[in-house]
């Protein structure tokens, strides 16, 4: 494998600016990523912290081993009891064959920051990857893309989800989930692979009972020698671990709230775009109400309601709540962060660019609870490039960094006007010009003899133009089909670099990839030397 770092500048600014480390940006943090004695600061100050390290890896070995986890990962969570050890951590929704390739991609970065880190500080560090399974909405992972010349087609799960439950509490509808693996395979061009991974998706399947269940398995086949630790954020036994930071997030709401709002200001001054809303009465908590997941607000006499007023609860009510039922709560976006970090000994984050964005809102919040928030790291964005798409670039001289950032549209257009000397367009244009100048005479003196005439003599000239510009389409058309095939290439070109105008990883699956390169894929991108500090890397296959 060989690796290229590109630049992209179509990302936001917030994201460029952070990677550059400008000061007012490294302001909102507690910590610069970019600096390693920063994670030695950071180890210290989880040394002088406490965890619930036993009860935690107990959880961890249950979990981990019903989800098929290989020996790495049991090696490492009983590294956890370790009071030394600290962890690097990521987390993403449980999409169906993990999902888009970022989340591939995440698992990577939060793997070979956790070698990295072991071997600079000399202490255990785990990888763990925290499934999202708290979240609720099914439309955000019921479905993948594949490729269908010239677009990316949206392959759906014909399953519905009946009430806004967490995903990890949803059953799978094996049968569903079986139909559409096997429309998958129907459009997938067949390999030395194919078979082998169609049954290991087909076994993962008949070993799951949710989606969350199908995410671990199969994220555990692909790093099974890694020591990749999963955590599902919605595991009843996880919330009773969560009860007393529930409880302190509660008494602590009015300072989280304002400092968040307060912070999003401050950063819209500063002229940056952060995806994120907050209100001073956001309760940044989810109450499971009659069945479903309902966000909370806190009133001006101090009650908690759903935000479309479902339910009322006195803070006393909402205490024992989070005392005696923990897994009716879970968290959102702004308080996630914090639980991550007080159920574990976190000493870096890894980060996609949107979540570098709204943690920028969150320094106060950790600092509510009287702690700091790790090392946030931006995760390693790719672009996988195989062989065959590699060879037409260079056939056709486009810049790899070209092609992944503005695609190739242009160069196609470039070289189907090339294939005709002179081109067409130009051609046409000089009969126009000719058809003009003898033209004008006659409608000079059709001018002359009256107006009506005259203007009779214009539109004839425009139907003459009409009648050029007719041919010329067609002779166009013409040209295009005799040249189809590599027109195609261009297409297939886009298709693989630039999916529906944007990153490869935002759209396309693991799933083309291993059939062509086979499951071990994953595992050898961990293999390749990258830099945190680069905004992009292609990986030529």
């Amino acid at each position: 494998m060989r690796i290229q770092p590109i630049a992209l500048p179509s990302q936001n600014k917030f994201i460029q600016h952070y990677r550059a480390q400008e000061q007012e940006l490294l302001n909102k943090f507690h910590y610069n990523p970019y600096k390693q004695e920063e994670y030695e600061k950071r180890a210290q100050e989880l040394d002088s912290r406490t965890f619930q390290r036993e009860e935690l890896a107990d959880h961890l070995q249950v979990v981990n081993k019903k989800w098929g986890a290989g020996d790495a990962t049991f090696t490492n969570i009983e590294r956890l009891r370790n009071p030394e050890s600290v962890v690097v951590v990521g987390g993403q929704q449980a999409g169906l064959l993990t999902g888009p390739l970022y989340t591939i991609h995440k698992m990577i970065s939060i793997i070979i920051m956790a070698k990295e880190q072991e071997d600079a500080l000399g202490r255990p560090v785990l990888p763990v990857f925290w499934i999202a399974g708290e979240d609720h909405d099914f439309d955000e992972i019921n479905h993948i893309y594949m490729p269908q010349s010239p677009r990316m087609k949206k392959h759906k799960i014909l399953q519905k989800q009946m009430k806004k439950e967490a995903i990890s509490e949803m059953d799978m509808d094996e049968e569903a989930i079986q139909s559409w693996l096997d429309r998958l395979f129907v459009g997938l061009h067949e390999s030395e692979y194919t078979n082998r991974i169609y049954e290991l998706f087909k076994s993962e399947i008949k070993g799951s009972a949710t989606f969350v269940d199908l995410f671990a398995r199969i994220t555990h086949y692909f790093f099974s020698e890694e020591g990749l630790v999963l955590l599902d954020a919605q595991d009843e036994d996880l919330r009773r671990l969560e009860s007393i930071y529930f409880q302190e997030m509660i008494k602590k709401q009015p300072e989280i709230s304002e400092g968040v709002v307060r912070s999003l200001h401050q950063t819209a001054q500063q002229g940056y775009a952060v995806n994120l809303e907050a209100e001073v009465d956001d309760g940044h908590l989810f109450y499971k109400w009659n069945g479903e997941r309902t966000l909370l607000m806190k009133d001006e006499e101090g009650y908690w309601r759903g935000k479309k007023d479902e339910c009322c609860l006195s803070e006393e009510e909402l205490m024992h709540i989070a005392e005696t039922e923990p897994h009716l709560l879970s968290n959102n976006v702004v308080t996630r962060p914090l639980m991550q970090d007080l159920v574990l000994p976190t000493l870096s984050f890894i980060a996609g660019p949107g979540e570098v964005g709204y943690w920028s809102a969150l320094k106060s919040v950790f600092e509510s609870l009287g702690i700091q928030m790790p090392p946030v790291m931006p995760r390693l964005s790719l672009t996988l490039l195989d062989r065959k798409n590699e060879k037409w670039l260079r056939r056709h001289l486009i810049d790899v960094e070209q092609a992944v950032n503005e695609g190739v549209t242009e160069d196609k257009s470039k070289w189907i006007a090339m294939q005709s000397y002179p081109p067409i367009e130009e051609l046409a244009d000089e009969v126009k010009r000719a058809i003009e100048r003898a033209h004008r005479p006659l409608k000079e003196k059709a001018h002359e003899i009256r107006d009506d005439i005259g203007q009779i003599a214009e539109k004839n000239l425009f139907h003459l133009f009409r009648d050029v510009e007719f041919l010329q389409e067609r002779m166009a058309q013409g040209l295009e089909e005799k040249h189809s095939r590599e027109l195609e290439v261009f297409d297939q070109i886009d298709l693989r670099l630039h999916p529906e105008g944007g990153l490869q990883e935002r759209v396309w699956n693991i799933l083309p990839f291993v059939n062509d390169y086979g499951p071990d894929l994953p595992k050898q991108l961990l293999s390749v030397q990258y830099d945190w500090k680069k905004a992009h890397h292609v990986i030529f296959l």
